[in-house]
């Protein structure tokens, strides 16, 4: 049994821990023939990179990124796919084990650390090992791949909550979202989310976030019904990114409130010819398979479970303790996820492409 693998025919597979020597990745069932280099996924790790502010772990990590399969110069000279498994590695550099003597033992309450000695009855105490969010350096690396199987669609993820603290979404500009260090697309919350911030990382605390991902440029027709769905598969895929704990489409949860006159997204004929739905409630997605409008899913991370707030918990020896976690944590984890949940939604529609070109061909 695995379940270190993602996608049906755009397959990604992640390997190592947050203090071992590497981490790494396999892709297999990339198309060929598409250009590639290391510069175009490094791009998007230095977006993830630890150590970019003080509001994220000062974990020094470069995340330098090397290919080591699956591409070969074609007659042009360019770096091209071949079809076979793309394999990638990161090196770890910056580790501190030692940071976690004291926890060794003990289980953080919040955190896998419990749950992976319940089921494997070993743990890697040093940053968590396979549960920590080291590993989503890969996911955004084979989502940098992913990306140029669809080069038509655009992903682009922001941050619209910080614990209470939501964005305006009447301010909401992308071009705001590289100008702070919070991904935020609206100018006007960076000054709360700083001091907000400012004041739980010197309590040694941590806080919760939501993101939001957008694709737009997905034609109509990606997904299947009943058990392929699209909405099905991101669902899947979000909830798979440490920390997180809730997921929705479109309107989400606030369709519950909604009447069918208010959620129902009416259509009319374009002057292209083309369908225009005047509201996106679904979120770009009717039965599991794509409308054409943009796909949008908002995901929400929980706190940070390293904090130096003495809490209690138990050992794995069945004695009650008390545990304050030091070393370098994120004291809100939901920061660097806004990478992390652009790579999932371009793995899911890279598979979804492939999915639908396999079944009906090349389609619309």
């Amino acid at each position: 049994m695995s379940y270190n693998t993602i996608g049906h025919l755009f397959r990604v597979t992640t390997w190592g821990e947050s203090h071992g020597p590497s981490i790494g990745c396999v892709i297999d069932g990339c198309p060929p023939g598409i250009a590639l280099a290391a510069e175009e996924i490094q791009a998007f790790l230095d977006k993830r990179r630890p150590g970019q502010s003080r509001f994220t772990t000062q974990r020094r990590e470069p995340d330098a990124v090397r290919i080591l399969s699956g591409v070969f110069q074609d007659d042009a000279g360019r770096q091209v796919t071949t079809g076979t498994p793309i394999s990638l590695i990161i090196d770890n550099v910056d580790q501190r084990g030692r940071d976690y003597t004291d926890i060794k033992d003990k289980f953080r309450p919040g955190h896998a650390d419990f749950t992976y000695w319940q089921k494997y009855g070993i743990r890697d105490y040093r940053g968590g090992g396979r549960s920590s969010a080291r590993e989503t350096a890969m996911r955004v690396a084979a989502g940098a791949v992913a990306r140029k199987v669809i080069p038509s669609v655009t992903i682009r993820g922001a941050l619209v909550q910080i614990g209470r603290h939501r964005i305006d979404r009447s301010r909401w500009n992308w071009e705001e979202v590289g100008n702070n260090p919070f991904f935020s697309p609206d100018a006007g919350i960076v000054e709360t989310w700083t001091s907000y911030l400012d004041e739980v990382r010197k309590a040694g605390s941590s806080v919760g976030a939501v993101i939001e991902i957008v694709a737009e440029g997905t034609p109509a027709g990606w997904g299947a019904p009943i058990y392929g769905k699209v909405d099905q598969d991101l669902a899947g895929a979000m909830m798979s990114i440490n920390a997180v704990k809730g997921v929705e489409i479109g309107a989400g949860m606030a369709a519950a409130e909604l009447t069918g006159e208010d959620n129902a997204d009416e259509i009319r004929m374009g002057n292209d010819g083309r369908p225009q739905f005047l509201s996106n409630n679904a979120g770009g997605i009717l039965g599991g398979i794509s409308t054409g409008q943009p796909i949008v899913a908002r995901f929400a991370v929980k706190p940070t479970s390293s904090i130096l707030t003495p809490r209690r918990t138990i050992d794995r020896f069945g004695h009650d303790a008390d545990i304050s976690t030091k070393g370098r944590h994120d004291p809100c984890v939901g920061i660097r996820a806004v990478p992390v949940g652009e790579a999932m939604m371009a793995i899911v529609l890279a598979d979804h492409c492939l999915r639908h070109r396999g079944q009906v061909g090349p389609g619309p």
